[in-house]
């Protein structure tokens, strides 16, 4: 160990600075650490030395606060935001969905039976504890993608009774059925011009360019299964003369058990549903989410979803490392907060993590937060999930990701369809896909571990209920009978957002034997 330390900085908590030496060291933009001595060289990229034996400074676990300085304050900045608090349009319904005339926007007051809330696959079979990742193989991400094909491709052979797909770049002078997944032939975007079907090892392996002249409508994204009919007479390029469309995997039907024990009709019951960031963009001071809280306060629903971020990587005192204090640590006295005020509401609170989470694993499928500290009493109240996941909520599925797929698929999809919008195009591939994150290659931002993603990244049916907040425009809609809902985020820059509110019946009456949503009505609402 070096001996050339400098004299300790008075006022800085026993740290040592140098410019050099064996000692341990510790970089201050890796953890956020600033000191707020102007003249102190704990400043932003400076090696800094803690007064900490060897065995205690470092520690790798996940949720483990990592030593700094005692005498710096908890947040960098608690001045309030003055454009949040000056924002306009409190409480304003910006979209609907359902019969909302009339409509009680409350929940059953805490009544003593409340709501039955499970993850929908049970916890065997779901992502519950993290992983080991950052090791996978491309033989594997191979693997992985080649049964994709199989089991869709399979799937549509059954359905549009197709005796046999023939291989991609076979020459053939009439009409043929091929099964593949859509690429594109280069390193940038997709368009029609640059569309390549690629085939598995069932149908040759091989990779064929597509004209899509012939077609009249088409939506197609890289990483898209599909099934085309067309020409190949030179086995060189595939012209489509028809683009066969995907099957949506059948929703949750009740047992036979339990539609003998009703007796009488479900009561609605209210869900809430809020995104982060829960912070305006010019301070770590979480308004927003003391706002939200009032609000579940005054509805009192009977479930509330938040999805994070809830310390955003991409906020911009973190950014530029201007805290002072851990991200567990901020994490913490956020959830504490969400904790101690809906304590007397009686709602269910379901934590939904995102990779724009600081303090949490960046990987994808994401491992649910890890809260230690509660109270017996408050973790029954709270259900941890991983992100994606599917929620069963007194016989009703909600699909939930905090992972924008709406933007990414967004920047990547090419289409010439007549009558549809590009969300409605988007969550419908997601539903005939039968996955929550169906783009591949995924953007940069999503890191992708392929083999847990086979087994907790799948639709294991169809969501009455799908929950995709994203940067792009709030909306409720209906898309082949599930309904999907982007609440928007909780904050937009230094200004205020949205957040979503569903009324659901779990028992509700079908017409001439037709399925009907479950979810009454809907609303985004400004905070």
């Amino acid at each position: 160990m070096s001996s050339k330390l400098g004299k300790p900085s008075q006022k800085s908590g026993g740290c040592y600075c140098s410019k050099g030496g064996d000692k341990l060291h510790i970089v201050a933009r890796d953890f956020g650490m600033r000191c707020l001595i102007s003249r102190c060289p704990h400043t932003l990229g400076n090696v800094v030395y803690m007064d900490t034996p060897l065995q205690s400074s470092v520690n790798t676990h996940t949720h483990s606060p990592l030593p700094y300085p005692q005498m710096c304050p908890p947040l960098c900045s608690v001045t309030p935001s003055q454009k949040y608090s000056q924002r306009g349009g409190r409480g304003e319904v910006v979209s609907t969905f359902g019969a909302v005339q009339g409509t009680r926007w409350a929940g059953r007051k805490g009544q003593t039976n409340g709501v039955q809330l499970e993850l929908l696959e049970g916890s065997e079979d779901s992502l519950i504890n993290n992983y080991k990742y950052m090791f996978q193989r491309l033989r594997d991400v191979r693997n992985v993608l080649t049964e994709k094909i199989e089991e869709l491709g399979e799937e549509l052979r059954t359905n549009f009774n197709i005796e046999e797909f023939s291989p991609v770049s076979l020459p053939a002078q009439d009409s043929v059925i091929v099964l593949g997944q859509v690429c594109c032939d280069s390193n940038g975007k997709l368009n029609s011009q640059s569309v390549l079907l690629e085939a598995g090892p069932e149908q040759g392996g091989r990779q064929v360019p597509v004209d899509l002249s012939e077609l009249r409508d088409y939506s197609l994204f890289p990483g898209q299964v599909v099934v085309m009919e067309g020409m190949n007479t030179s086995g060189k390029k595939f012209v489509a003369s028809k683009l066969f469309e995907g099957v949506p995997l059948p929703f949750y039907s009740t047992p036979i058990k339990q539609e003998m024990d009703m007796d009488i009709p479900d009561e609605q019951f209210l869900v809430m549903v809020a995104c982060g960031p829960y912070t305006p963009s010019d301070g770590l001071t979480f308004d927003p989410l003391v706002d939200l809280i009032n609000v579940i306060a005054r509805d009192r629903p009977d479930v509330c979803i938040l999805l994070g971020p809830f310390v955003d990587s991409k906020h911009e005192q973190i950014e530029k490392s201007l805290v002072t204090e851990t991200f567990d640590a901020i994490f913490s006295r956020c959830v504490g907060s969400i904790v101690e005020g809906t304590k007397g509401v009686g709602c269910r609170l379901v934590f939904v993590p995102s990779q724009r989470d600081v303090h949490h694993h960046f990987i994808y499928p994401q491992p649910p937060f890890i809260l230690p500290d509660l109270s017996k009493d408050d973790a029954k109240r709270m259900t941890l999930v991983p992100d994606p996941c599917t929620l069963l909520i007194d016989g009703v599925t909600f699909g939930l990701t905090s992972t924008d797929i709406l933007f990414h698929m967004g920047a990547e999809e090419i289409s010439c369809a007549s009558g549809s919008d590009r969300f409605s195009r988007i969550l419908k591939h997601m539903l005939t896909q039968r996955n929550y994150y169906p783009l591949y290659p995924p953007v940069e931002e999503v890191n992708m571990d392929y083999e847990k993603f086979q087994g907790y990244g799948q639709m294991p049916l169809s969501p009455d209920v799908l929950i995709v907040p994203s940067e792009l425009r709030f909306f409720i809609k209906d898309v082949i009978g599930c309904v999907c809902v982007n609440p928007g985020r909780l904050t937009k820059g230094q200004v205020g957002g949205t957040y979503g509110r569903l009324l659901i019946q779990r028992s509700a009456p079908s017409i001439d034997g037709k399925r009907v949503s479950p979810c009454v009505a809907g609303q985004v609402v400004k905070i």
